[in-house]
């Protein structure tokens, strides 16, 4: 390796503080495991979505919130449970396994600093289909009262706690293990470029080490980083779709269309994730961010457990759209898919070939760097158009739980045979003891649930169009800002 090879493999600047540097990563290192938390325990079904003291916060006291979030009797130690934690090892090292023994594609990532290239295996989509194959078989054999789907239900919180123990403790393992890389070392180790400011908490969060790998006996290597991104939290999101629509026909002998429809396009959206596997090496995630406390917990803990908050609603609460409903929601994913995908397909047409008769007509201007900048079509009606449609496509998670909200009124005295409605005012659910569910008062107010996902991705969707912007200003410099000028719109034409 030359000297300059082993200079690079050690970042020589770092890019500047992000999420306002060390108090803003304690902040989100605190507060986004809280929320997690929260949305577990005020939307539920003990009392209610959301719980009914949150209505009436003058009569609020901590012992009726408890009651009605259904707060475990042993108080915090009942977030926690031994069992549920094997269960989850179990998985882990069920998907470990599943990618070092099927076949996969084995493809070179993109080149580091060093000059060197990792290389990764990717079979992410085939193992994905041997556990569910496996659930199948399971669900078919016992219906709704399939183990894992009554297990995932019953232990909703544990679950939380055990990923985001996972979570931390790898973000530590690998803040640890990066001191050790060394400026030429065999292994290819590099650290990241933004993660080593030399603040614990800010570096621990942002992540240190590019691409941290380590080695199992039998299993072989395994890349951290690439293996949280695409498997344990991604089917996890599925299979917690899955078990919240088992529990709905447990409850009332059906499933609704709601609940499908969501269900569906949560499917699509990981499988087209796990099947474009190779695709994640060119993503800033893999090239360009280091693994620590922020993508360990939104692979493990947030994606699955947030992401899925309107699947796990409507378990409780179904709603029954109809052909207009089902026809409206479509529209809306129609509609975003058409902007998400036309605008990618004219950028990467352009880059590819600028004399394709499809965009030729297009207009650019050419940067001093040697790039060009499209600045008519989609790209020329605002800066960063694939995201605009990838954003109207997320309503399309929320839209089908209505105007969310409900309570549950326990021993009702009404005798109804399982799964009946009353008089549309409300639903029973089955079992030993009746419990009315409507949605009263509640009505609107379980929108700040369902609805959380539509706002959280509007503020991610920012973040990274600024982070983006950032990067394209330290490339194209003054050609960067006769592109604003021509293109004034960042995201939303007239508004941002």
């Amino acid at each position: 390796m030359s000297k300059s090879a082993r200079k690079s493999a050690l970042p020589a600047k770092t890019h500047g503080y992000e999420f306002q540097g060390p108090p803003g990563a304690l902040v989100l290192s605190l507060g986004l495991p809280l929320v997690c938390y929260l949305a577990a325990f005020v939307c539920n079904d003990v009392s209610g979505c959301p719980i009914p003291s949150a209505l009436h916060p003058r009569s609020l006291t901590l012992a009726k919130v408890k009651e009605e979030a259904g707060w475990p009797q042993n108080g915090i130690w009942g977030l926690a449970s031994l069992r549920v934690s094997g269960f989850v090892l179990t998985y882990y090292l069920l998907s470990l396994v599943l990618q070092a023994a099927l076949p996969g594609l084995v493809q070179q990532g993109v080149k580091l600093r060093s000059g060197a290239r990792l290389e990764y295996k990717f079979n992410a989509f085939s193992s994905a289909i041997t556990v569910l194959f496996g659930a199948a078989i399971g669900t078919y054999l016992n219906g709704a009262d399939f183990a894992l789907w009554t297990f995932i239900w019953d232990n909703y919180t544990q679950l939380i706690t055990v990923n985001l123990g996972i979570a931390f403790a790898l973000s530590c393992f690998v803040y640890y293990r990066s001191f050790s890389v060394k400026a030429g070392n065999k292994h290819k180790r590099e650290l990241a470029p933004g993660g080593h400011s030399g603040n614990l908490i800010y570096d621990w969060f942002i992540g240190r080490e590019l691409n941290p790998r380590i080695t199992f006996p039998v299993i072989g290597t395994i890349d951290i980083k690439a293996f949280c991104e695409l498997r344990p939290g991604m089917l996890g999101y599925v299979l917690l779709d899955l078990a919240f629509v088992a529990h709905q026909y447990k409850l009332y002998g059906f499933v609704s269309d709601s609940i499908i429809l969501i269900t569906a396009f949560q499917s699509v959206y990981v499988f087209d994730a796990l099947w474009m596997e190779p695709a994640i090496l060119s993503t800033m995630d893999i090239t360009t961010d280091g693994f620590g406390f922020m993508l360990a917990f939104g692979d493990l803990v947030w994606l699955p457990f947030i992401y899925s908050l309107q699947a796990r609603y409507l378990a409780i609460y179904p709603v029954h759209l109809g052909l207009s409903g089902v026809a409206g929601v479509l529209a809306v994913q129609a509609f975003g898919y058409w902007i998400f995908r036309s605008a990618n397909n004219e950028k990467n047409r352009f880059r590819t070939n600028p004399k394709d008769p499809r965009i030729a007509h297009l207009q650019y201007m050419k940067t001093s760097s040697g790039g060009t900048l499209l600045t008519s079509g989609w790209w020329g009606f605002c800066r960063h158009p694939n995201y605009l449609g990838d954003w109207i496509m997320a309503w399309s998670y929320s839209l089908p739980t209505g105007i969310a909200g409900y309570m549950v009124k326990h021993g009702s005295p009404v005798v109804m045979s399982h799964g009946d409605m009353i008089d549309g005012e409300g639903i029973i659910s089955g079992g030993p003891l009746k419990q009315q569910i409507l949605q009263g008062e509640a009505r609107g107010w379980g929108m700040l649930i369902t609805y959380f996902y539509v706002l959280y991705f509007a503020v991610l969707l920012i973040h990274r169009q600024m982070r983006d912007e950032e990067a394209c200003k330290r490339k194209y410099g003054e050609d960067w800002e006769k592109y604003k000028e021509k293109v004034r719109w960042r995201l939303l034409p007239g508004i941002y």
